[in-house]
């Protein structure tokens, strides 16, 4: 199970704990930045450090820049996770038997993984790609490359992650920071299916040259855990008993305020 563990000062300040509410959600007036869920600056400023290298991504391979910063937002904590702060790697991909560069250990699967060490984020990005250029995930480069929603739906279906709300995690963090607007369409059917055959192509030789066994050990798939929130917790009671940071639970549950609601169900991302 892979383990994405989000440091950061948690806030002592306590939550306000309400009964859940059924009905109206919310006045008219509320904007749409309420309706999509809370942004945070980090979260803007980590979007506006690697969204041209999504972008670069995309347009090589088809894989929405707005998928690869969302997952690249979960799975990094904004770049605030151990592995993104000292390995420069922010998609947890593990060193396999086809790494000879750099490497840390960590917990993960075993109490001593081995993960890849890159020289800049950048490279990171770019490895992530790689990964996904594998027989499991070929369907998906035949969609659109600014089809989110299908990409985020196939890649839970592909087993990329564990927990069924994968897919509507990633679409809300797209809708929440508008990561749509970096995504573009092919030019032409044309091209698109140009794009496919070339993908098609590097997928089979990939297949030939490494071994299967070899390429399922890089990464494991994202696990996220579901916490019921109790009549005693805060958001800070939770983040210290899953090691990730108030601000962080926030972000994946699209919270704009400390109060919490007995029975409420967060998202935890360790």
């Amino acid at each position: 199970m892979v383990g994405v563990i989000f440091l950061g000062s948690c806030a002592s300040k306590r939550a306000v704990l309400t009964s859940p509410s059924h009905g109206n959600n919310g006045s008219r007036g509320t904007t749409e930045a309420n309706r999509r869920g809370a942004t945070s600056t980090s979260g803007h400023q980590y979007i506006e450090q690697y969204r041209d290298i999504a972008i670069a991504e995309m347009n090589q391979y088809g894989i929405p820049a707005s998928i690869k910063l969302a997952q690249a937002i979960l799975e990094s904590g904004n770049g605030n996770s151990y592995l993104a702060r000292e390995a420069n790697n922010h998609f947890g991909i593990k060193c396999g038997g086809v790494w000879s560069g750099p490497s840390v250990n960590r917990p993960d699967d075993t109490h001593n993984d081995c993960f890849r060490v890159y020289n800049n984020p950048e490279q990171s990005f770019k490895d992530h790609s790689q990964f996904l250029l594998r027989k499991r995930y070929e369907k998906l480069f035949t969609l659109d490359k600014n089809d989110y929603r299908g990409w985020a739906k196939g890649l839970k279906e592909a087993g990329y992650a564990t927990n069924p709300r994968y897919p509507e995690l990633l679409i809300d963090l797209i809708e929440r920071y508008e990561l749509y607007q970096y995504d573009r369409a092919e030019v032409s059917y044309a091209a698109k299916e140009k794009r496919e055959e070339k993908i098609e192509e590097i997928i089979e030789y990939k297949e030939e040259v490494a071994p299967k066994e070899v390429q399922e050990e890089i990464k494991s798939a994202v696990a996220m855990t579901i916490h019921e929130v109790k009549a005693s917790d805060t958001l800070y009671s939770i983040g210290r008993r899953y090691g990730v940071s108030v601000e962080q639970l926030k972000q994946l549950n699209g919270l704009s305020t400390d109060s919490l609601s007995i029975g409420q169900l967060l998202v935890v991302t360790k």
